[in-house]
């Protein structure tokens, strides 16, 4: 059996061999470089849906001419190639990194031969290529300097079985992510509890966090894998629920609610103050029930990549 200069077989005992697909880091870099412009100029059909369905059902006259200039922001972006917002906010990258697959190994001297190496070199060529804002400090506390680059990015790295490279980047608006919360409940906690203190999370949110929220909910788990839940849930298609027939009942009830608060798009009133509830859940401790909520605003920009 032969093998292409991207693959390599490796002995995995007498009987027992299987093929390790590489991926080069120009490869890498290249897609996740794409995936950032393409994400902060082009806002997802799923999203542009859902804001066309609520700009046709609002009730309120200056909320749905709200919605439409958002739809309107959304053509205007896509067809000039120029950025949805003025923040193209913080690069957050989820890898799925097949088992069989593997960063190609460069040439003997060269630094920078990482995944993440690779994912950041990505992040800023695109960055700078898309003429987007990059809004990354190098220190949180101490002085605050500007990266330059818009990397590091956030990355959350799983192994999921096959041969391929999956790559979401998700360009996360500060003024959404400034809104986010996260709650230990007992696990004596009922549901309404829980629906109270997330539309509560909602209301706090109001006009600083750019409504129509995109709302993710994280629930279970431990302390940051709830808040990690709540922000993978915002990568799901907006018009899909939740599988499991309880969790896709509660999204929908909370929908429900957020959007009774009348809060609506900008802030300024109307029957749209969210566009989605999204949740994801995690086995967790018999004494915890941990519960994230990681709000997004109405310029929901992410991309997914297959390599």
């Amino acid at each position: 059996m032969s093998s292409s200069s991207s693959e390599r077989i490796r002995p995995l005992g007498a009987e027992c061999r299987v093929i390790v697909r590489y991926i080069e880091f120009e490869k890498i870099a290249a897609a996740v470089e794409s995936l950032c412009i393409a994400a902060c100029y082009e806002l997802p059909g799923d999203v542009l849906a859902a804001i066309e369905t609520a700009a046709r059902a609002e009730s309120n006259p200056a909320a749905a001419k709200i919605l439409g200039m958002l739809i309107e922001n959304a053509r205007l972006a896509r067809d000039e190639r120029i950025p949805l917002c003025q923040d193209t906010g913080l690069a957050v990258v989820f890898v799925e990194q097949g088992a069989d697959v593997a960063l190609k190994p460069r040439h003997a001297g060269q630094k920078h031969t990482t995944l993440a190496d690779a994912i950041n070199a990505g992040v800023a060529r695109g960055y700078e290529k898309g003429y987007l804002r990059k809004s990354v400090v190098a220190d949180p506390l101490n002085g605050r300097t500007n990266t330059g680059s818009n990397a590091p990015a956030v990355i959350h790295h799983t192994i999921v079985p096959g041969d391929k490279l999956k790559l979401t980047v998700m360009a996360k608006g500060g003024g959404c992510e400034n809104k986010s919360q996260f709650k230990m409940f007992k696990p004596t906690a009922e549901k309404e509890e829980i629906i109270a203190w997330i539309v509560e999370v909602a209301r706090n949110a109001g006009a600083d966090a750019c409504p129509p929220f995109v709302v993710g909910v994280g629930i279970g788990g431990d302390f940051e894998l709830s808040c990690l839940l709540s922000k993978k849930a915002l990568c799901r298609d907006l018009a899909e629920r939740n599988s499991d027939e309880f969790y896709a009942a509660l999204e929908a009830e909370l929908l429900w609610r957020i959007n009774a608060l009348g809060l609506g798009p900008q802030g300024l009133g109307g029957d749209t103050t969210a566009l989605a509830v999204m949740i994801e859940t995690a086995p967790c401790h018999i004494a915890s029930l941990p519960v994230a909520v990681n709000i997004d605003c109405h310029s929901h920009r992410h991309k997914t990549g297959v390599i």
